[in-house]
């Protein structure tokens, strides 16, 4: 059965027929993406007043890129996720998410306003589900192959579904038993994560499977490389062929879309909304 409802802080979100848009700000360098158009301070605080006036239900904070690049240390990563959440908190209604891997990042966020935790280690640091249960944070539990930023160019799986279905649900029950309510965990496949361009597809293919899962899904396809991959196209030219992937996504049952840009992101997910209401 799958999940109708997430919790957020203290707020219990509807998501039976409404996706979330879960909007992308990179207080990085070296995103793949913007490569810094964020970075500063006062520029990432401008870019989430425009991500909110779109429609962003979430805003999601991320000190260190996922992808192979240059050393960043603990102390970096706090000093550039903790003032930039606090500096949110004070500033938007969004719910607001740490993208990080480390527990001491994690915690450090949700003292300073965070509500999530976006983990694309799988929880790899056994802390990080005791400090989110401690806070009353959401995680999201994703798959990856081996971890993040190590390169993983050619990854072999026997069943990419199945295996991708048996560690998320693994994921699950490790924060279950760590005091983490249901409705306060969402699952990622991870697409890209030690995953071919194929394997990607495939794992959006399968998204009504691991909606039915019974936790919310989170789908992190905005402008990937398996899409550029596919199509030919550079970053910049993969707006459309995201869209194309969040439609699908939320027709096969993802709830949140981790995005770049949220405006077009959003009325694709409102006309879906809109869809599956009047289907019921």
């Amino acid at each position: 059965m799958r999940a109708t409802t997430l919790r957020l802080g203290g707020h219990t979100v509807a998501i039976g027929e409404r996706a979330l848009v879960m909007g992308i700000l990179n207080r990085t360098p070296d995103s793949f993406y913007d490569r810094g158009a964020t970075f500063a301070l006062d520029d990432l605080l401008r870019r989430a007043d425009v991500l909110v006036g779109e429609g962003a239900d979430i805003l999601d904070v991320g000190g260190v890129k996922a992808g192979p690049g240059p050393e960043v240390g603990e102390q970096e990563e706090l000093d550039r996720v903790i003032p930039a959440i606090e500096a949110l908190a004070a500033r938007v209604d969004a719910a607001l998410s740490v993208d990080t891997w480390r527990a001491p990042v994690a915690r450090a966020a949700y003292l300073a306003g965070a509500v999530v935790g976006n983990d694309i280690s799988g929880f790899a640091d056994p802390d990080y589900l005791p400090a989110a249960a401690e806070a009353g944070a959401t995680v999201v539990a994703t798959h990856i192959r081996l971890g993040p930023r190590i390169p993983d160019p050619e990854p072999v799986y026997e069943d990419v579904v199945g295996s991708v279905t048996a560690f998320l649900l693994e994921r699950a029950e490790r924060a279950l038993a760590a005091g983490i309510t249901r409705d306060r965990i969402v699952l990622d496949a991870g697409l890209d994560l030690g995953k071919t361009a194929e394997q990607s597809l495939t794992l959006l293919r399968a998204s009504d499977r691991l909606a039915d899962l019974g936790y919310p899904l989170l789908l992190s396809a905005s402008n990937k490389r398996f899409l550029g991959d596919v199509l030919g196209l550079e970053v910049g030219q993969r707006q459309d062929a995201s869209l194309a992937a969040t439609a699908l996504g939320a027709a096969l049952g993802c709830r949140v879309m981790r995005v770049h840009e949220v405006g077009a992101q959003r009325r694709v997910c409102d006309v879906l909304a809109a869809v599956e209401g009047a289907r019921r």
